[in-house]
């Protein structure tokens, strides 16, 4: 039944958004996350820029999830059996959530940080934070060109085969980022080692093939030098 007034429609409002967090537990989630968040922005004594771009973040995430519960409540209305289409339009909806949820996480970084990691001195600070930041932008440049890559070749998914090896490039994109940061020739073999036995372990589960676990290490291995090399 329609709202006779705006009061209605507030309640209206209030009962759908409380029916996503008793139905969907990621949403549940998301709120613990955004009282976390809030409180710890009063400890912290934030900028008011800082504080509203948290406050946006987290409105941003709330309001992914709201839409992604209503698309997949709309699709079983239409159709509870399975279709093609019906698939790709909850994957895109789920999809919005991941960009909302990836946003949110970087800036949430940025702000917090600072105020959670102080530095022992100004110049420490600008070294270590310059290269957290690197390394992060570079893990989230290896995420999407891996994603645009998988989609270009029109085979697997962002998480299981098709070309080239997204656990690969995440793992050489990580030792990369950790041997430019660290310059320590034994922490740079551990996790070397690692990135080798993270490659080796998608061709021994017959996920991908050789020349898919190459490509991804070069891809991994590649932007983060170039993110490195260019803003270090």
């Amino acid at each position: 039944m329609k709202p006779k007034n705006w009061l209605e429609s507030l309640n209206c409002a209030i009962e759908g958004i409380l029916y996503v967090a008793k139905t969907q537990r990621h949403m549940r989630y998301h709120f613990i996350t955004a009282v976390a968040v809030l409180v710890l922005s009063l400890f912290l004594n934030l900028s008011w820029i800082e504080f509203s771009l948290l406050a946006f973040c987290i409105t941003l995430v709330l309001f992914a999830e709201v839409m992604n519960t209503a698309i997949e409540v709309t699709i079983d209305l239409i159709s509870e059996e399975f279709h093609p289409l019906a698939r790709i339009a909850k994957d895109v909806a789920a999809g919005a959530v991941l960009l909302a949820v990836t946003g949110s996480l970087t800036i949430g970084y940025v702000i917090l940080s600072r105020h959670i990691f102080p530095p022992a001195s100004e110049t420490l600070r600008e070294v270590r934070h310059s290269k957290a930041d690197m390394a992060i932008v570079s893990l989230l440049l290896v995420i999407i060109a891996v994603i645009i890559t998988k989609a270009r070749f029109g085979k697997g998914t962002p998480l299981h085969g098709g070309m080239p090896s997204g656990h690969s490039a995440i793992a050489f994109s990580v030792w990369t980022a950790i041997t430019l940061i660290t310059l320590d020739p034994m922490v740079a073999t551990i996790t070397f080692g690692l990135a080798i036995m993270v490659s080796h372990s998608r061709m021994i589960m017959g996920i991908h093939t050789f020349w898919e676990v190459i490509a991804g290490a070069l891809l991994g291995t590649f932007i983060t030098l170039i993110i490195f090399q260019v803003f270090g």
